[in-house]
């Protein structure tokens, strides 16, 4: 009985119910988004640089480095020697070395020469086909052979540079061997081969203006590759190896451990600012609830008098005005989850295409999302304190004797 009479009055006057729901609604949303969203970026990232202890790249940002380097999110600083890196590569502080060389795209996905390391260190398992074996096959990430719909032996040109829209390398085509089971990892978006067919498509180019003077030279002198990641035997070389590597080469060594938990110290700032504003608008909400209450009360008491001689409670009534605002913060609570994932969905289709980076709107994070329940109705219940107590002590026979 009460819970239906708190009901109807929830929506006695319309205009300051939906006030009250969409300022509640616009919080919990933008609070969902942020902790959704923290915590699988925090994941993403500490799940890619698994087992990287260094990168070894051009000089330059070594932000920069890592992000290209790791994450494929930026452009990398430069190219380095391939031979040069080797010998880093082979030194026995090392444990295992995975060498990356880009230079074109697909469709905006980004090609990357490697080797059998790579799926190795990452522990990525093959779905369809087979792994590169020979110059131009490829194996496809998860999501672009279900976004773009490529397939086993199908055939592609890429493109030069990091930009969808550029100058096509039409004299070798790229063939896909194999697909990769989907991993959560960056590789979903990535299409690997091995180096050899990035130095070769890029050869051709300056193929009239070389000389064949192979016997007289190293099988890797005069290459280039975009980096390396590195994981090392021993701690020493860890913290050694980025101060020495820029004192006696052309190229520097970033810890990603490092340059991540820098980016995402500035990251939390900018989410914790964002989640003040929230909570901001989550108590100019509570406030807004607190207004609407306090003002339909003295409209109410004669309704609440009648109450009171028909048999109901001081409690009674102090649970009516309570259930009112909890009703209010049940709605906005359910529609700001809806809408925060709704809001996750394109904010992660948007991350996709900009950074190859998505994000799982589906995720319910259980004990954030429930301490954000709790928060709603805390702000609810102490926004409707003084107009249930007011209720509660209400005096019948004063009341009736003014109606």
């Amino acid at each position: 009985m009460i819970g239906k009479i708190a009901w109807k009055n929830t929506w006695f006057k319309p205009l300051n119910t939906f006030l009250s729901i969409i300022l509640l609604t616009a919080s919990v949303s933008i609070i969902s988004i942020l902790i959704l969203l923290q915590k699988q970026f925090e994941e993403k990232f500490s799940s890619s640089m698994d087992n990287i202890d260094l990168v070894l790249g051009a000089k330059g940002s070594p932000l920069q480095l890592i992000l290209s380097s790791v994450y494929q999110i930026d452009a990398p600083p430069g190219n380095i020697s391939y031979s040069e890196a080797e010998t880093w590569m082979k030194n026995p502080m090392v444990s295992s070395a995975v060498p990356l060389a880009y230079g074109d795209n697909y469709l905006g996905y980004k090609i990357v020469g490697t080797n059998e390391n790579y799926l190795k260190h990452f522990e990525l398992n093959i779905a369809k086909g087979t792994s590169f074996t020979k110059d131009f096959e490829v194996v496809v990430g998860a999501n672009i052979a279900s976004n773009i719909g490529l397939k086993i032996g199908d055939t592609f040109f890429g493109t030069h540079g990091d930009a969808e829209e550029g100058e096509i390398h039409d004299h070798h085509a790229y063939k896909v061997v194999g697909i990769l089971q989907p991993s959560g990892k960056v590789a979903d978006q990535l299409i690997l081969s091995n180096i050899e067919s990035v130095w070769h498509m890029h050869d051709h180019e300056h193929e009239e203006n070389q000389e064949a003077h192979v016997e007289e030279t190293h099988e890797h002198d005069g290459k280039e590759i975009t980096a390396v990641l590195l994981k090392m035997r021993n701690n020493m070389a860890k913290m050694t190896w980025p101060r020495i590597i820029p004192q006696n080469t052309e190229m520097q060594a970033a810890s990603p451990a490092v340059e991540v938990n820098r980016l995402l110290a500035l990251f939390g700032v900018g989410i914790s600012a964002l989640k003040y504003l929230a909570y901001g608008i989550m108590i100019i909400s509570g406030i807004s609830i607190f207004v609407a209450l306090y003002n339909t009360l003295k409209e109410r008491q004669y309704e609440f008098a009648l109450l009171r001689i028909t048999g109901a409670s001081k409690f009674q009534l102090l649970w009516l005005v309570l259930l009112e605002s909890i009703f209010l913060c049940v709605i906005g609570f359910v529609l700001g989850i809806v809408f925060g994932r709704v809001g996750l969905y394109f904010l992660s289709v948007s991350a996709q295409e900009e950074f190859k980076m998505a994000f799982n709107p589906f995720e319910f994070l259980w004990k954030e999302e429930g301490l954000l329940f709790v928060a709603t109705l805390s702000v609810g219940i102490v926004a409707a304190l003084i107009p249930a107590i007011k209720a509660y002590s209400l005096n019948i026979s004063k009341t009736l004797a003014n109606a």
